[in-house]
Formats: C-alpha cells, structure tokens, sequence
C-alpha cells in the first residue's frame, strides 16, 4: 500500500515541491550542469581529452600511465591542513589502484546521475561526501608558504567551490530536481523510494 502511494506521488505533479515552473525547469538545468561537471572530470581524466588530463596522462580504466588521484593527493593537498598526512599518504603509484577506481567511478555514477535526473539520494548524497573530502584536503582555513616563498591562502577560508557544489547537491535531492528535464518522475515509479 506505502508502495503504491509512493509511486502515485510520483507521478502527481501537484505534490511537487517547487510549485513554479521556471523554478521546475531551473531546477533541472542546474543539476544537469552540476552532473556534468563531475561527468567530464571523469571523462577528462579516463581519456586525457587535453583539457586538464593530457593525452599521456589517461587513466584508461587502469591501463593507462595516468592516475586520477595522485596527482591532486601529492600536489593538491594543503601542506599546512590538519588532514595532510592522511591525504597524501592516500596516493596511489598504481593507476590501476583501488583509489583511482573509487574516485572515478564516483565521478562517473554521480555525473550519470544528475545528468539523467535518477537515483539523485545516492548522486547527491554520494557527491557530497566526495565533495566535502576534497575540501577537507585543501583546508581553505590554513595559509601555507609555497616554493617560491608566497603565502597561499584561499579567497574564502570557509567557504569555497566544494561546499556551495554539495549544498547545491543537497538542495537538488530535496526538491526532487531530477523531476524536472531528467528522467526522475518515472525513475520513482520504479524503483524502491531508497534509490530516488
């Protein structure tokens, strides 16, 4: 019976939470250009599209000479934040590591998500956490002296990129943005109301 409910609620555009529908239709391109920006790190990283992968850095699924997570857990991560050492000691020599197939295919499942609007309480939740690790390795709070002898610190040292992405994420799953320009609404019909 609960099931039944679950699945006419979905359909019922009237229980929807946004009522307007430049709110509705916004809603939707917002989480398609979210998902892909997690969509094309995977794709740029997996084929070295030249972008910020170049060609002889591609992942390849793990075959090729490129590792999507060394780079960013050596050079990326903020010398003088409380996670340092966890962080860089995560970094993999291996491109075939289980580092590397766990941030790709976050990448992946949560850019396929958003962009098709389906399973968003994974993609959303799942990015979140994907999200707030990579802040907590840039520490924003902590300045640092770089090689040259600059002082590096952070526009923001509360928040930046990764926080607004995963609030927005958030916000996204709430509203049941993948209702709206995705595929979402008969997703829910489907699917048990864990996958939404």
């Amino acid at each position: 019976m609960a099931d039944t409910a679950v699945r006419q609620h979905a359909t019922d555009t009237s229980a929807d939470p946004i009522t307007v529908s430049g709110g509705r239709t916004w809603a939707g391109i917002v989480r398609i250009l979210l998902g892909f920006v997690f969509l094309w790190a995977f794709l740029d990283k997996t084929f070295g599209l030249g972008f910020a992968t170049s060609s002889d850095k591609a992942w390849l699924f793990g075959t090729g000479d490129g590792s999507p997570t060394t780079g960013f857990l050596k050079f990326g991560v903020n010398p003088e934040g409380p996670f340092a050492d966890f962080f860089t000691g995560l970094a993999p020599a291996d491109p075939a590591a289980l580092a590397n197939w766990g941030f790709m295919l976050a990448l992946l499942g949560a850019g396929v998500c958003l962009v098709l609007g389906i399973g968003m309480k994974i993609a959303s939740i799942g990015g979140t956490a994907l999200l707030f690790l990579m802040y907590l390795a840039l520490a924003p709070w902590a300045s640092f002296t770089d090689a040259e002898g600059a002082t590096v610190a952070s526009n923001n040292p509360l928040v930046d990129d990764h926080i607004i992405y995963g609030a927005t994420l958030i916000l996204l799953m709430l509203v049941h943005a993948g209702r709206y320009l995705g595929l979402g609404r008969k997703w829910e019909q489907i699917t048990p109301s864990w996958l939404h």
